[in-house]
């Protein structure tokens, strides 16, 4: 017998829109005899059938919703959901190295699945996910056949859930260093120790965008990770790029990112906080036709957002000082909670600060294998953007 929810009515106002997630304050009352990870059933203050989710009393997100029908949550409906979610990367052409389940945008919260080559790396963040994950796993084998599978659950969010962080093979082991396509170029993708799942997939359509504004640049990049915005500079004709990152792992990879696609002698890895050689080089006077950003999320919950703000505001402003008359900052942001409203006015006060005028250029999102759904505004978390300074 499946555990019961009641909505309070101020609940159900806000969940009207659609999203999925139930916070432990828009409960009434909860009847869940099987305990944490238990499927329930969700109803409305008049007793009316709301959904279906799993529970957690650990976390502040007490139910996430897995279907506003009145059916079966079992290894079928979840085989049917995968099954959906890969027809619609098939359908726009994402098959090679792409997200095949991107959470809540393809009604599976807290599961994250990316595809790399004939690899797969699996995440499920949420403890009533997690306990579905050897059901995962066969699903996953059966409809995608990879060589081998990942599980990359270390992201610190899981022990909101009570869960251990951990990471592992699902598979016979296998090399978990993967050369994977992209654009016409080629990538090494550390799957065990690079961030997320080892490589930023959501950037794909990003990169190839910058091709008109980089061809014949000198290029400065802050936060290149692993050389995937270098890469596609390069190969698009920039000039010189000079790559900034702190992790020494990452600019590891990045020159053999680099060497890959043989352009090595255009690029300049330097180790170092982004935020302190930019201020340097802004006071220095230092400039280049083209600035690129492409921080980490800079806030993880409502309580860091004033801090995000500043930061954003900080490292877009020491780039916009460097940019030659009619050069481009191309800049990016992956925080969820900050809007694409914000994240503009935050570059407009920037440009403000640094007495530069700006235009828009370029305005993206996340690539389509990441789709958004309105409704649920985690879902629309990138924004990506390309200014003219004058």
């Amino acid at each position: 017998m499946a555990g019961k929810i009641v909505l309070t009515r101020k609940a159900e106002k806000r969940l009207s829109g659609g999203h999925p997630w139930i916070f432990a304050g828009e409960i009434e009352r909860a009847e869940v005899p099987e305990g944490p990870g238990a499927i329930v059933d969700v109803f409305t203050a008049q007793q009316q059938f709301w959904g279906r989710g799993y529970w957690n009393p650990q976390s502040q997100i007490r139910v996430r919703l897995l279907t506003r029908k009145l059916e079966a949550i079992d290894a079928a409906f979840f085989h049917r959901q995968i099954s959906q979610s890969w027809a619609y990367r098939q359908k726009i052409g994402y098959t090679e190295s792409c997200r095949v389940v991107f959470a809540e945008a393809d009604g599976l919260p807290a599961l994250i699945v990316d595809k790399f080559g004939d690899y797969v790396v699996l995440q499920t963040l949420a403890l009533g996910m997690d306990r579905w994950k050897q059901v995962i796993v066969e699903i996953i084998e059966d409809i995608l056949h990879p060589n081998g599978l990942y599980e990359r659950n270390d992201a610190p969010v899981r022990t909101l859930e009570g869960l251990p962080l951990k990471k592992g093979f699902l598979s016979a082991p296998f090399d978990t260093r993967i050369q994977i396509e992209e654009n016409g170029l080629h990538f090494w993708v550390d799957v065990e120790n690079g961030q997320k799942t080892g490589y930023f997939l959501d950037q794909r359509e990003n990169r190839k965008a910058i091709a008109p504004f980089v061809k014949d640049a000198e290029i400065l990049e802050a936060f290149c990770y692993t050389g995937g915005f270098t890469c596609h500079a390069a190969a698009y004709g920039a000039r010189h790029i000079t790559a900034i990152d702190a992790s020494s792992e990452a600019l590891e990879l990045a020159t053999e990112n680099a060497i890959l696609n043989e352009v090595r002698e255009k690029c300049t890895f330097i180790q170092a906080n982004a935020f302190d050689l930019l201020k340097q080089w802004a006071s220095e006077k230092k400039s280049f036709d083209v600035v690129m950003l492409d921080p980490p999320a800079f806030a993880k919950s409502r309580q860091q957002i004033q801090s995000a703000i500043t930061g954003y505001r900080e490292i877009n402003l020491r780039a916009l000082k460097m940019v030659r008359p009619g050069g481009f900052l191309i800049t990016s942001s992956c925080t969820n909670l900050i809007s694409v409203d914000l994240f503009m006015q935050i570059l407009q006060k920037a440009a403000m600060d640094a007495r530069r005028n700006i235009r828009q250029v370029v305005f993206h999102t996340q690539a389509p294998d990441h789709p958004i759904v309105w409704h649920i505004e985690s879902t629309a978390y990138l924004k990506f953007l390309i200014l003219q300074v004058y």
